[in-house]
């Protein structure tokens, strides 16, 4: 194995065994022993000569993109399914990174190996097997190594590509088989692990503190294969430990896993984490070191100052012209390019703002760390929370992307402003040379930004009336514009220079942007269309079993309609809120049968950005937790926590920053640290993509094949499929946070009193039943929210169903908890439930009920 693949491999967590090849040589003149060059080549910024036996090109300074200067050579026959071994030794007096790539010799230069070799000053020998998906007749080799300011000289010797090699082996580095959330645990939450072990058989598991004292003891829980990662698994639980402190291990059969935490401070840094991406991908300001630190700052992209074309005047693309320009600049970078999208703007915008409206609507929840002075914003200190600061800053930006009064589609949104052509890596985004184009209106990107919209109206009401009625005339006028145009699609081949983000069914935008619009305005014509809507109380339409995103977003609307106040009836909300418990039962189920505890159903659905899918998946969960109380869905989100931080088939957090062994080269073009050292690896808080079983690039192609669903991952900068970090994906790691670390602060509450409160109690009874119905009545000042009412039968009464809340009997015992619309009693405000049950003899009402923990007097 070459000594670069090694390393490279390394910050990948993987290794590949390989064999030598023995087939026929297909490179002429790799050794450049005749003195000529041909049959190589190089660009014209790179003139080749040999010299001293082998081939050395002067490489001009000052290119942009790798391909802007390359040393290759053509007409290399491949065969599909046929394995090769290239190798070669190379230096450079600049250290650069080639990338060394073999490849269709034309448009789509689709690429069969695709390798980052570091080239330094010391000639290092570097060696890559592949192997081929389609016949060629003539395929090129090119070592793509622009992108240096400064000039070089680059040599090459002993270049061979032989077939018959022995295909790679994939063998992640996994460390530990006991897998843990490498963050920690909450004092009062779940606390499970994951164990791999060929052993079929219960084993004894060993809690360690940090000082090496034994903390708990227990036996593993064997659950067979995971058919997720095809590993042999067991399961551990020890929630019984409340004790808190750092540097916990497990250890089990000689084993033991990274340490970690319990306690109830674990993500109040991870918010502001998260929440601190958004400001490090604005377009159009410069990104402040006393914000973000030296490494991370850097001047504003896409402002005109050359070599910039700027966002403040930009026209349509020329496959479909228009008569004017639009002042575009702002927003947010969408992910590792320079694109910016309206369709996975709107979803992210809206879940920063929900993560702000959620504070305003759910007991509990903390609003200070969102407020003015508490993020990395440049915007502190002027009255505003900081979250909506950042909102705005992307709020401003899908208003200027309507289409002008006047024009055809006239309120319509374009669907995205991109490059031309695609740029390469690293390149960071003052730096981007291309033209910037507007590519054409679609419905989709229209209802995007009138959701967003509507819900930002309402928000900003409170601080800046203006800009809110500038937000609610942008929606409304978006809303008709999308009613007047319904299908409007994306074109799903426009992907050059950015991604196509096609989308050609829009229901769930229609209701999802019908919901914020009726919430925000009131209007009954809104509130219509929303009943109407054919995905309105289908919990898969709505919530789907895979997780909602950017191309299913009618869950956004059906979240804001179950906790923002509305004019919707009782019985309406009742529903809403009975869909949204539908679907996070299924998201608790598929957590509580996984072997890993995420919430995301079987192996199919490890798809492109699977964290996100997780992630909002979890969002539901939530807000079902929020609604309820019920911990159930509470455990589930925790668990997903769980498997995003390390307790997963890969033993890796995919949160840069958070662990043992977390992620750090996810493909972006600034912090491409893995591509040049100079430049950072991304700011801790940021998420990776995850699995995706698709493996839909190169690197992912070659280095993954045979992978499991859940273990199809590379820490790698080139796997855009699997280690892409995006706006949409940090968006509900920041809302999760929050969340989270509310559950920290609650638990850490003890001083609470109990609630005051009045039951009545009234029967109907029968020769062998009866039926009951229950009242609280919450007789005190403060909401009381989840409330969970528990009494003692004297006789042999059994319950049999209950309606309005969930009802459960041991003995005697009986706990009554909310459904899904009722948890919450304000004061003077009650709640009534009721039940059927069984009984014989004489039988008697009780006479003492407990809400929380407090007695409560009978009426």
């Amino acid at each position: 194995m070459g000594a670069a693949l090694a390393a490279g491999l390394a910050t990948s967590a993987l290794s590949v065994s390989t064999a030598s090849a023995e087939g026929p040589e297909l490179i002429s003149n790799g050794d450049f022993a005749s003195g000529a060059i041909a049959p190589w080549w190089s660009t014209p910024n790179a003139p080749a000569a040999v010299v001293d036996g082998r081939l050395c090109a002067e490489v001009e300074g000052g290119t942009v993109n790798p391909w802007d200067a390359i040393v290759g050579q053509d007409g290399l026959p491949l065969t599909a399914g046929e394995s090769y071994e290239l190798t070669y030794t190379a230096s450079s007096s600049v250290p650069i990174t080639s990338r060394t790539n073999v490849q269709l010799a034309e448009e789509p230069w689709t690429q069969e190996l695709a390798a980052l070799d570091p080239v330094t000053e010391t000639a290092q020998t570097f060696t890559h097997v592949f192997t081929a998906s389609a016949d060629y007749t003539a395929a090129q080799l090119a070592f793509q190594i622009g992108g240096s300011a400064d000039p070089f000289t680059f040599c090459l010797d002993d270049v061979s590509l032989t077939g018959g090699a022995e295909p790679p082996v994939y063998e992640p580095d996994t460390g530990s088989p006991v897998r843990v959330n490498q963050v920690g645990y909450l004092t009062n939450g779940p606390k499970t692990g994951t164990f791999v072990t060929e052993a079929t058989a219960a084993l004894p598991w060993t809690l360690n503190a940090a000082d090496g004292s034994e903390a708990a003891t227990g036996t593993t829980t064997p659950l067979g294969v995971d058919p997720t990662s095809a590993q042999n698994v067991h399961s551990f639980d020890f929630s019984d430990v409340t004790e808190a402190g750092d540097g916990y291990t497990v250890t089990i059969d000689g084993q033991t896993s990274e340490p970690f935490a319990i306690g109830d401070d674990l993500y109040s840094s991870l918010r502001s984490d998260a929440l601190a991406y958004f400001y490090h991908n604005r377009s159009g300001i410069e990104i402040d070191a006393d914000l973000v630190g030296a490494e991370y700052a850097r001047p504003a992209g896409h402002v005109n100052v050359a070599p910039n074309q700027g966002d403040d005047g930009v026209t349509c693309w020329a496959a479909d012209p228009c008569d004017y320009t639009l002042d575009a600049a702002g927003g947010w970078y969408d992910a590792g390019d320079h694109g910016k999208y309206v369709v996975n703007g709107g979803i992210s915008v809206a879940q920063l703002l929900s993560s702000y409206e959620r504070t305003l609507t759910t007991e509990g929840a903390d609003g200070e760390p969102l407020g003015d002075g508490a993020l990395a914003v440049p915007e502190q200190g002027n009255g505003v929370p900081d979250i909506l600061d950042e909102a705005r800053w992307q709020l401003e930006f899908l208003v200027s992307m309507q289409v002008p009064a006047g024009e055809e589609l006239a309120g319509m949104a374009h669907h995205k402003l991109h490059d031309r052509e695609w740029t390469g890596l690293p390149l960071r985004p003052d730096q981007d040379p291309q033209p910037r184009e507007l590519h054409p209106p679609s419905t989709a990107a229209t209802l995007n930004l009138a959701a967003a919209a509507a819900q930002g109206a309402r928000l900003f009401e409170e601080y800046d009336p203006a800009f809110a009625e500038e937000l609610r005339t942008a929606a409304v006028t978006a809303y008709a514009a999308a009613e007047a145009n319904p299908a409007i699609y994306a074109d799903p081949n426009d992907g050059v220079g950015g991604g196509a983000y096609s989308d050609n069914n829009v229901t769930d935008e229609f209701y999802w942007a019908a919901s914020e619009l009726f919430i925000t305005t009131g209007e009954d014509a809104y509130r219509q269309d929303v009943l109407g809507s054919e995905v309105h109380g289908d919990a898969e339409a709505t919530f789907p079993r895979g997780g909602f995103g950017w191309g299913s977003t009618a869950a956004l609307g059906a979240l804001s309609l179950a906790t923002v106040d509305n004019g919707l009836t009782a019985d309406q909300l009742a529903g809403v809120r009975a869909t949204l418990a539908e679907a996070a039962d299924g998201f608790a189920a598929d957590a509580q049968a996984a072997a890993y505890g995420v919430p995301l159903a079987g192996a199919d659905n490890y798809v492109w950005g699977s964290n996100s899918q997780v992630m909002n998946n979890m969002v539901v969960l939530a807000v079902a937790h929020d609604l309820t109380g019920d911990n159930t869905y509470r455990d589930a989100v925790l668990s997903g926590f769980d498997y995003l931080l390390g307790r997963n088939p890969l033993n890796l957090s995919y949160v840069t920053g958070y662990g043992e062994r977390d992620v750090e080269n996810q493909h972006h073009r600034f912090w491409a640290n893995q591509l040049n050292a100079s430049l950072p690896n991304p700011p801790a808080g940021s998420v990776a993509g995850g699995p995706n079983s698709a493996l839909q690039d190169p690197i992912a192609e070659d280095m993954l094949q045979g992978c499991a669903p859940a273990m199809c991952y590379i820490d790698h900068i080139e796997s855009y499929a699997t280690n892409e970090v995006t706006i949409n994906w940090n968006a509900p790691l920041a809302w999760l946070a929050s969340y989270a670390d509310d559950l920290g602060a609650g638990e850490g509450d003890t001083g609470e009193e109990p609630a005051t409160c009045e039951v009545s109690y009234n029967s109907y009874r029968w020769n062998s039943g009866f039926t009951s119905s229950v009242t609280i009545k919450n007789t005190g000042t403060t909401p009381i929210s989840p409330w969970e009412l528990t009494w003692t039968f004297a006789d042999n009464q059994r319950i049999t169903n209950a309606w309005n809340a969930s009802v459960t009997q041991t003995g005697r015992d009986v706990v009554a908890r909310p459904a899904a619309w009722n948890g919450t009693v304000q004061p003077g405000g009650s709640v009534n439930f009721g039940f059927q049950g069984t009984a014989s003899g004489a039988v008697a009402d009780p006479q003492s009920f407990s809400l929380n923990g407090g007695a409560c007097t009978t009426g």
